[in-house]
């Protein structure tokens, strides 16, 4: 029982190699399906990183069911996903390589349709997302990003933006002038 409980089954070189491949391997293919299936997963999306992680798990490990070849796949899987992150936080073109740039969805007021399809994202999701930050319809924004995480970033024409606590305030100190040049009540 406890042999075969540590016993990997393969040489520990391989699976570390096994590992890191299948590991970049994987951050290559999630980098081609876009930012939108990352950021916003849906059921769809979630069962197929579900079964994904199963699909890979024999890459990786090999014909090893042991709890020591286990927890090394582990440790080495987190030790290169700590070395990309250093590594695309040091150095801006690793990044975006890594990560890409932000895509622009939308401008004053208009859907960049194409755009929209080639990232594979509903003109519906981009709608609440403008309600979400205050507006009403995309005509009232100036610009709709798509970040490289899969956020998106909505950003509202002016006159279209929601009130912000300096914007009450402004309007309390306007309300006391007027209030102060009125003859007392009485």
């Amino acid at each position: 029982m406890w042999q075969d409980m540590f016993d990997a089954g393969i040489s520990y070189g391989e699976k570390a190699a096994r590992t890191v491949l299948v590991y970049l391997a994987l951050l290559v293919l999630l980098r081609l399906i876009g930012k939108r299936g990352l950021a916003q997963l849906n059921t769809f999306d979630l069962v197929v990183m579900l079964l994904l992680s199963n699909v890979v798990q024999n890459a990786v490990i090999g014909n090893d069911n042991s709890v020591s070849g286990g927890l090394f796949g582990a440790v080495v899987l987190l030790l290169a996903d700590w070395v990309m992150v250093r590594q695309a936080a040091r150095r801006d073109w690793f990044n975006r390589l890594l990560n890409g740039t932000p895509t622009v969805l939308a401008r004053d007021g208009v859907y960049d349709r194409r755009t929209i399809v080639r990232q594979g994202i509903r003109t519906g999701d981009l709608d609440v997302a403008v309600r979400q930050q205050g507006g009403d319809a995309v005509e009232e924004t100036s610009l709709i990003v798509l970040e490289p995480g899969g956020t998106l970033l909505v950003e509202l024409k002016a006159g279209d933006q929601v009130a912000d606590k300096d914007d009450v305030a402004a309007l309390r100190a306007a309300l006391a002038a007027i209030e102060a040049r009125l003859p007392p009540a009485g």
